[in-house]
């Protein structure tokens, strides 16, 4: 099984990203991968970790009951994955987003302080370490 999880890394945003400070993504009918992804990581931080939100987020939007989700679940990582550089809450939205030692994740809005320290490598945690690298840009350019 393939995975998308980092531990001890930092996506800061995309170098092409304007937004000044993190952005909840806005919804407007069905929500968008971002506002579904937001609205996993946001409020419960350091609680899933990458692979948890990629999925759950895919099995919401194919409606994928909740006694199929085990075996579509293995069968969703039986092949690579865009991991969360990819994600529009960093190329877009002005997130950072945040994997701790065991993989799960919060966000981190580029206006704060502990986004500042983030992206300068200096863990939140006496003790740990971080690694930086950048969400995808959005455009080739």
């Amino acid at each position: 099984m393939k995975t998308t999880n980092y531990t001890d890394t930092f996506i800061a945003v995309a170098e092409d990203c304007r937004a000044e400070r993190g952005t909840v993504p806005p919804v407007k009918g069905a929500p968008s991968i971002a506002a579904l992804t937001f609205a996993l990581i946001q409020p419960h931080p350091y609680r899933y970790t990458s692979d948890d939100v990629l999925f759950q987020v895919h099995a919401e939007r194919a409606g994928i009951p909740e006694s199929e989700r085990a075996e579509a679940r293995s069968a969703y990582f039986a092949e690579g994955r865009a991991c969360l550089r990819a994600s529009p809450l960093g190329k877009t939205y002005g997130w950072g987003i945040h994997s701790d030692a065991q993989g799960r994740v919060a966000l981190y809005g580029v206006e704060s302080e502990d986004y500042q320290r983030l992206a300068l490598g200096q863990p939140l945690t006496p003790g740990s370490t971080v690694r930086v690298t950048r969400a995808m840009r959005s455009s080739r350019a």
